[in-house]
């Protein structure tokens, strides 16, 4: 089974801030592979069906984002799946808005969510989609600026992305990450 899990916020005054992204891709993912989001359970909703043959699971954890890790730790554990089969998806200040990045591995940077989640999974050996959403251009808090949401032309742009995105998850269901990376992170 593979594992998609986008990181994020529960509740409605942080859908479609910067630091829900990895939620909007699940969101793109469960409309374009018609995996309804419809179960509550470790800590999080998620759908559970079939791509190109492989079984998928998408979730998104409602632990806020700083435990995110309690809840894929959760699922995990539960399907008895190893780390190689899933793929995280989250926000990343240090790429601009537009730009997307895979890795197998690497430290937290920073993101409090991957934190919990390496806390979590013991590991900083997982596969991961890093989604740019820049840094702020005037002073202002880095809280407020991620949980700020998109102007109409980054929106624009992050449309985009998270096409680019779901691309490179489907790519993934049937081919090596590896290869999945070196195809999109050449772009």
């Amino acid at each position: 089974m593979k594992i998609f899990i986008g990181l994020g916020n529960p509740g409605k005054q942080y859908e479609k801030t910067r630091h829900n992204i990895g939620f909007e891709v699940i969101d793109a993912l469960s409309e374009k592979w018609g995996i309804p989001l419809d179960q509550a359970k470790h800590k999080g909703i998620y759908g559970i069906g079939h791509v190109k043959g492989e079984k998928v699971l998408l979730l998104k954890p409602l632990t806020y984002m700083n435990l995110s890790g309690e809840s894929i730790g959760a699922v995990l554990e539960y399907y008895k799946e190893e780390v190689d089969n899933l793929v995280v998806l989250y926000d990343d200040l240090d790429l601009p808005v537009g730009k997307i990045r895979l890795r197998q591995k690497g430290s937290a940077g920073g993101h409090n969510g991957i934190k919990s989640t390496i806390a979590h999974l013991r590991t900083q050996n997982f596969n991961r989609i890093r989604i740019g959403i820049g840094r702020p251009t005037v002073p202002m808090a880095i809280t407020n600026y991620v949980l700020g949401r998109f102007s109409e032309e980054e929106w624009a742009e992050m449309k985009k992305v998270m096409e680019k995105c779901t691309e490179a998850c489907e790519d993934w269901i049937d081919t090596p990450f590896l290869q999945v990376m070196n195809k999109h992170n050449a772009n």
